[in-house]
Order: structure tokens, then C-alpha cells, then sequence
């Protein structure tokens, strides 16, 4: 699968293969910047303009966690290695690591 965030505040989920859209995640409230997988493909996590991270789960396309905190838009997040930990930096000027 190839995931794709979007300003519409949803992230898509498309067929690597086909290219043909496969799943729309809502949970966002405004444009979201950034999704990127863990290690094991199980989960994506997403950055938002509403200040928020979230963390999906692929199997049953549902929220896993909603991460609040910030105090402005969030532009980058990426995995630990080991998938334990999420770490996120926004426009607050503010890195944030969380655990999973």
C-alpha cells in the first residue's frame, strides 16, 4: 500500500500495484502534513494542521491513538525503530517523543 495525507484532512490508502484508491481515514479536523508507516506496516501515523498526531490501524482502518500536545501545526513525524516510540516536531518550535 502507498499512503498519502491530504488537505481535505483525511488520509488515503492506495493499491501499490493498481494505484486504485483503497481506504479514506478520518479523524483529523483540518489539513493533514505528513503520514508515515512503522516498521512492520501495521500502523500509520499521521500530522496535522490541527496540532495532533494520530497512529492508525491498518487492519481495522480505526483510530489506535489520537496524540494531542502541541501547541500548533505539526509538520514532521517519524517512528522509532523499534515501533515503541513516535516522535513529532511542530510549528510550536517543540519535539515531542511519545510512546506508543
Amino acid at each position: 500500500y502507498i499512503a498519502s495525507a491530504s488537505f481535505d484532512n483525511s488520509v488515503r490508502l492506495w493499491h501499490g500495484t493498481t494505484g486504485k484508491f483503497v481506504a479514506r481515514f478520518l479523524g483529523h479536523v483540518q489539513d493533514v502534513y505528513m503520514c508515515c508507516w512503522s516498521a512492520d506496516s501495521r500502523l500509520l501515523l499521521s500530522a496535522s494542521k490541527d496540532s495532533t498526531l494520530v497512529v492508525w490501524n491498518l487492519k481495522t482502518k480505526k483510530i489506535k491513538h489520537q496524540l494531542p500536545g502541541h501547541a500548533d501545526e505539526v509538520y514532521a513525524v517519524d517512528w522509532s525503530p523499534d515501533g515503541n516510540k513516535v516522535a513529532s516536531g511542530s510549528k510550536d518550535k517543540v519535539l515531542k517523543v511519545w510512546v506508543t
